[in-house]
């Protein structure tokens, strides 16, 4: 379900085309990296952080690492990931194919400046075995992104 979802977003902005599916696991930054013959900073990560009752994403590069300073002067609060078991029911997707597109409604999505250095950049596309080719003005506009954050080191 979490592959029609984000395809389905996808088609909206007719990129479903740039869908990748894997025989092997991408769930991992250097999985994904692998599967795609890429450098590891170019996955576009997908991290879920608990947000009062619900949830945000911040889309990051995949060699960056959250700054517990930035992200707390950004959002007002520490960075918590959300457990493992609350991923799929609060954001759409499970844990190793949690990408911006097709989330759950009221999850805001937001795109980190370490991205911006790249001109081609791989999310998940809703699976463990999937990834999507797109520019970041592309990924801006699919995912539906609220604003592009600096909360990485």
């Amino acid at each position: 379900m979490s592959m029609e979802r984000a395809r389905a977003a996808l088609a909206r902005c007719s990129l479903e085309d740039r869908i990748i599916e894997f025989d092997v696991s991408s769930a991992t930054v250097a999985l994904a990296a692998q599967a795609l013959g890429c450098e590891e900073a170019r996955i576009a990560k997908t991290l879920s952080f608990s947000l009062g009752d619900g949830a945000i994403l911040v889309v990051a590069a995949g060699d960056a690492r959250i700054d517990n300073g930035k992200f707390k002067a950004r959002f007002g609060m520490k960075a918590h990931m959300l457990a493992h078991d609350d991923v799929e029911r609060l954001i759409g997707h499970a844990v190793g194919g949690v990408c911006p597109f097709g989330v759950s409604d009221g999850v805001p999505v937001y795109l980190d400046e370490s991205l911006r250095r790249f001109d081609v950049v791989y999310p998940a596309a809703g699976t463990d075995a999937s990834a999507v080719r797109l520019s970041t003005d592309e990924l801006w506009q699919a995912s539906g992104a609220e604003d592009w954050v600096d909360v990485c080191k």
